[in-house]
């Protein structure tokens, strides 16, 4: 078998098995604990490393490192539209207890769905190569609206996929239970959770217009990008369940993303004028400016905590 052929089967055995036992072991429970959500969210880590270790041994450590890179920047900008699920639940009213099951479901979707992103553009940008102009702007733009914009706040009721659904849907008026759809009277009924898993996943594919590009100026290997976006997303579920209980101690996080959009835009655009960044530099980059943020951020939530 070749290296990319081991890597593949390995890839499906080690997916296949953590997600099986992720969602076996936490079945149970409709709120996961933080200290849960944390040995899971290193589980995920250490996996993603083990597998960017293979990588580096068959591929070599070019390969390797693509494929780091490109893991911790597609978990960055997940981490920032893991913020939006929040700010989804909250608005929609959706209790901690009934968010687990919209997560397990979003993410699983959101996986089928970066596939198809994956797959396109690959095959767009085989074919177009001035693609890299397009997204390298994109990216800049993303940078800058992170950066420099205000904040946004979601307002779902402007929403036309929230609008249609309303109108086309019998809905109940209130969360009634973790179900999606029910039958009553012969008639089926959607809960307002149909609409929050919907919203939820229309707000991925929004960022995959983002992470995907992004991911394009790491590497064009097909392998690499697919298994460190399906190694990112599928964290996310203990990941969310950390950040909503430390949500305001990343404050500056958002300006590390924004410059490591930055960084990535320059870099696809770059490319196009065949001045290539070693990876090795794009890593240390990425990793500084997110290390950086961080310290920062907890730094000034630490001095804004009050005296007792």
């Amino acid at each position: 078998m070749t290296p990319h052929q081991i890597l593949w089967i390995t890839f499906f055995i080690m997916l296949g098995t953590a997600l099986a036992c992720d969602l076996w072991f936490n079945r149970h429970y409709e709120i996961i604990p933080f200290k849960v959500a944390l040995v899971w969210t290193g589980i995920w880590l250490l996996l993603a490393l083990s597998f960017a270790g293979m990588t580096h041994q068959l591929l070599g450590p070019e390969r390797g490192f693509e494929f780091l890179t490109g893991y911790i920047i597609e978990q960055s900008l997940s981490v920032d539209n893991l913020f939006v699920f929040i700010m989804i639940f909250s608005y929609f009213g959706v209790q901690e207890r009934f968010q687990t099951r919209v997560l397990k479901w979003g993410i699983l979707g959101a996986v089928v769905l970066r596939l198809l992103f994956i797959v396109v553009g690959s095959a767009l940008i085989e074919q177009f190569q001035w693609l890299f102009y397009i997204f390298g702007i994109i990216l800049l733009y993303t940078a800058w609206k992170m950066a420099f914009g205000e904040d946004d706040e979601v307002e779902l009721d402007k929403n036309p996929l929230v609008k249609v659904m309303r109108r086309i849907l019998p809905m109940t008026k209130q969360i009634r239970g973790n179900w999606f759809f029910t039958k009553r009277q012969g008639i089926w009924i959607a809960s307002p959770l149909c609409m929050v898993l919907v919203v939820i996943e229309s707000s991925d594919l929004i960022f995959a217009l983002d992470s995907i590009p992004a991911i394009f100026a790491i590497t064009l290997d097909p392998m690499i990008v697919l298994t460190s976006n399906i190694f990112a997303i599928l964290g996310l579920r203990s990941l969310f369940f950390l950040l909503t209980k430390v949500v305001t101690m990343f404050a500056h996080l958002k300006y590390g993303i924004a410059l490591i959009l930055m960084f990535v835009g320059i870099k696809m655009i770059l490319i196009m004028h065949e001045i290539h960044i070693p990876i090795l530099v794009s890593l240390s980059f990425i990793l500084l400016t997110l290390v950086v943020t961080v310290m920062t951020s907890l730094m000034f939530a630490s001095e804004e905590q009050p005296e007792i």
